[in-house]
């Protein structure tokens, strides 16, 4: 049969990759965790003045030409205060969620290839870790081994490393059935060959978007923990244990309370946001084709 020239020429043209359409939403999202991200890293550079510097006789000042955000119960700026614990809170939350969802990716994959008494007896070892709250959970593992900067993200990376489990146990489980994965074991391919090449590029996705919902798990955590007192401890400095020094300024209808709350609640919508605009509108495409 003869194929048309232009077909040909059509055929052979390398297909390029789209980037993802993030939409409007998305986009939005990207932006918010952009600026909290560049926060982190140089917020303290751009602090206008000195995170403990007492500036004026009067606490809890208004916003001001001079004090932007107001002044918090000691009568310190609480914009320079929120940028220095920028890095506290997204650092500490990135690095705990980073390690859970490494954690539980490596057994989550393990569990699905290997099966049998390994998959059943972790999984029942994680799921009864599930079944603690998780900020009762939080508070006996501070107790237990203190709230300095590493014991907190480990604490936060152990509470959360189960439900990273379930999820890439979940998706594994139902791609290692298929035919390519009974194929490629019929060859006699190794676990970590199956793992890596036919497993795991599969659920690429899933994995991402959970990281995104149990950042944002992470983060209202840490302020919970910070809020009442045992997560991140002076002279260190959270989102949450901003609020929680500052409730008194309740009263007086202070920013103090409020800036760092909308801080929280800023980073948390632009995550869902972003993660929303890259796969969700991905999954509701190809859910109507």
């Amino acid at each position: 049969m003869n194929v048309p020239n232009g077909a040909t020429a059509a055929a052979s043209i390398p297909t390029r990759r789209r980037l993802p359409r993030l939409g409007f939403a998305g986009w939005i999202g990207a932006t918010l965790v952009l600026f909290w991200l560049a926060m982190a890293l140089f917020g303290s550079f751009l602090a206008p003045h000195g995170v403990g510097e007492i500036l004026d006789a009067d606490a809890f000042e208004p916003m001001s030409r001079q004090y932007p955000l107001g002044t918090d119960y000691l009568s310190r700026d609480i914009l320079s205060r929120i940028l220095a614990g920028t890095r506290q809170t997204v650092g500490i939350a990135l690095v705990a969620t980073f390690l859970a969802a490494l954690g539980g990716s490596v057994l989550g994959l393990a569990a699905a290839v290997v099966g049998g008494w390994f998959d059943a007896g972790l999984s029942r070892f994680l799921d009864a870790l599930v079944s603690i709250p998780s900020k009762m959970f939080g508070l006996l593992l501070v107790a237990a081994f203190g709230s300095s900067l590493p014991a907190l993200t480990l604490t936060l990376a152990v509470i959360y490393l189960p439900g990273c489990y379930r999820i890439v146990r979940a998706v594994s489980v139902n791609v290692a059935t298929l035919d390519f994965v009974l194929v490629a074991r019929a060859r006699g391919e190794g676990t970590f060959y199956i793992v890596r090449y036919e497993v795991l590029p599969n659920i690429v996705g899933p994995m991402l978007t959970d990281f995104g919902l149990r950042f944002v798990y992470v983060l209202l955590l840490l302020s919970s923990l910070s809020f009442l007192g045992l997560g991140v401890q002076p002279p260190d400095a959270d989102w949450g244990s901003l609020v929680r020094e500052n409730i008194s300024g309740l009263a007086y209808g202070a920013p103090a309370v409020l800036m760092p709350a909308l801080a929280i609640a800023s980073l948390s919508i632009g995550v869902n946001l972003l993660f929303d605009g890259l796969f969700g509108s991905r999954l509701q495409r190809k859910g109507g084709s």
